[in-house]
């Protein structure tokens, strides 16, 4: 890594919080703890991590309300961590946002692989087709680079297209992607989502002419799937 990246750990527990922050540490990355959820969302607005690793169940907050109140303003990689192992919960955990569940107990260096992984994802290093073009997409600064040229994108397009490229092949319907847009675009409804993705398509045209990675599925909506 050429910049130590930041970690929010949010974990009421101090033996697993000590752990894991020692195991971040160790593994190049920089931590911040945050014992119950109070604080956790402002500091994601004011200082951006690369990732969080968030507890289900905390004494003040929840994580199933912490990482939706992420998911309203960041595309940020969130590993949820809990003792409950029903499947609900995990069905309930990753329709609100997070990106990967672990259940207690939990290997350390099991989590801090797959947080590595999921910031990979996010940076667009990790593609599942290998001939899929590069992005690279920046949580901080909340902007997106296609072939090394950042695209000029709108505050609801970037959240648009980071969805997508987060969750490739994932198809997401109009509905989602006007809630991943923030619901304040100046349109309503399909009318919105379509230009939106008319636009990033333009916009990624420009910079690459042959890609066709924002597709339509009829009925449904859109999906990511790199180059065709």
């Amino acid at each position: 890594m050429t910049a130590a990246r930041t970690v929010f750990v949010v974990e009421d527990d101090r033996k697993i919080a000590g752990v894991l922050v020692d195991y971040l540490r160790n593994a190049g990355y920089e931590t911040r703890l945050f014992p119950d959820g109070r604080l956790v969302v402002s500091a994601a607005r004011e200082n951006p991590p690369a990732a969080v690793v968030l507890d289900l169940t905390l004494p003040v907050g929840d994580g199933m309300s912490i990482c939706a109140a992420l998911r309203e303003f960041s595309a940020v990689p969130i590993l949820m961590l809990t003792a409950r192992v029903e499947l609900n919960d995990k069905v309930t955990g990753l329709a609100v946002g997070a990106d990967d569940y672990v259940a207690k107990p939990f290997s350390a260096a099991e989590v801090v692989a797959r947080v590595g992984a999921l910031i990979r994802r996010a940076e667009g290093r990790l593609t599942r087709d290998p001939a899929s073009v590069p992005f690279m997409i920046d949580v901080d600064r909340q902007r997106i680079a296609w072939q090394g040229k950042w695209l000029e994108l709108s505050t609801f397009e970037f959240r648009i297209l980071a969805a997508l490229m987060k969750h490739p092949g994932r198809v997401f319907s109009r509905d989602q992607l006007l809630d991943e847009a923030g619901g304040a675009a100046q349109e309503s409804g399909d009318r919105a989502v379509d230009t939106h993705i008319k636009n990033i398509r333009r916009k990624i045209a420009a910079v690459d002419p042959a890609a066709d990675c924002v597709t339509s599925v009829y009925g449904s909506g859109y999906r990511f799937e790199g180059t065709s």
